[in-house]
């Protein structure tokens, strides 16, 4: 039951939970994982607030600030989009927003932290008086380290997925993971488990397993990528922002084709489109004009 393959690379993981006890209160590695994800980003954040000669306690104020905003905002994007996970018919009004607040049953958004990150930093950098600009620059590399950290927390959690496949770097779950195959085809109808997942399912060592892509380790890989881009071009950028500009046309950019593949994302409510992808793509689109018009304005003020 917790074993995660990757079949056709060779891989067997064989005990893979998702928490441990103490006592008889359970410890979820999703938690520790997005915890420590905090923790490299403020050093990566430190690093180049020391590079560009800032203050770096200011940026450990800063996360002190951004910690609650940032789960908040997570959480209340996830709800908004879930409404129907939460509102039910013959539910009390305390049930209901007992259900919204319970972070450790899951479900939250990483654009619904980034959007309140942003915030977070226009506040901040207003009340002490610095270039906000300038630190949107300074947390981008650590975003993108939070950010490839805390995608691991969905591989513990087996959650954050695509559909069927059986390319390169399939991942492979156990069907008693999600409650064995007769239980999967009344899960259909959720959309996370895909019929063509339940149609495809494959043997190994005589246990039925479902293949998926694993979108959270493409994730994970992406924005690696992004932060090495991003950290050989920092020295050479050209006006304060870009960095960040950089960093939300990278991710839009990964995000809209990784958002693609995935089975369990939020849908817009009055439209069959996923609300990330969209968003996605506004922010490649943003990013873009953002970018452009600052360059142009560079290259007139170096003439």
């Amino acid at each position: 039951m917790y074993e995660i393959r990757f079949p056709n690379l060779g891989i067997v993981l064989s005990n893979v939970k998702d928490g441990f006890m103490i006592g008889n209160f359970e410890i979820r590695f999703y938690g520790i994982i997005i915890a420590l994800g905090f923790i490299m980003a403020y050093f990566m954040i430190a690093s180049e607030a020391k590079r560009t000669n800032q203050d770096t306690e200011l940026y450990l104020d800063f996360m002190l600030w951004l910690v609650v905003p940032a789960i908040l905002g997570a959480r209340i994007y996830y709800v908004l989009f879930s409404l129907d996970d939460y509102i039910k018919e013959g539910q009390s009004l305390g049930q209901t927003i007992k259900g919204m607040l319970n972070i450790r049953g899951g479900g939250l958004a990483i654009y619904g932290g980034v959007i309140a990150g942003i915030i977070t930093i226009i506040i901040f950098s207003k009340v002490r008086k610095v270039k906000t600009m300038l630190m949107f620059d300074t947390i981008s590399m650590g975003v993108l380290v939070g950010q490839i950290i805390g995608r691991w927390g969905n591989f513990f959690n087996r959650e954050a997925f695509g559909a069927y496949t059986d390319s390169l770097f399939a991942m492979a779950i156990p069907a008693d993971w999600f409650g064995g195959k007769n239980y999967l085809v009344n899960k259909v109808n959720s959309g996370i488990i895909t019929q063509e997942m339940i149609d495809n399912v494959t043997l190994f060592d005589g246990k039925e397993f479902l293949q998926m892509h694993p979108t959270f380790l493409y994730e994970s890989v992406w924005n690696l990528i992004l932060l090495i881009v991003i950290f050989s071009y920092r020295r050479h950028k050209r006006f304060d922002g870009e960095m960040f500009g950089l960093y939300i046309w990278g991710y839009g950019l990964g995000r809209v084709w990784i958002e693609g593949l995935r089975t369990d994302s939020l849908m817009l409510p009055f439209a069959n489109f996923k609300v990330s992808q969209l968003l996605a793509a506004l922010c490649v689109v943003g990013a873009s004009i953002y970018i452009i018009l600052n360059r142009m304005k560079y290259q007139k003020q170096e003439k």
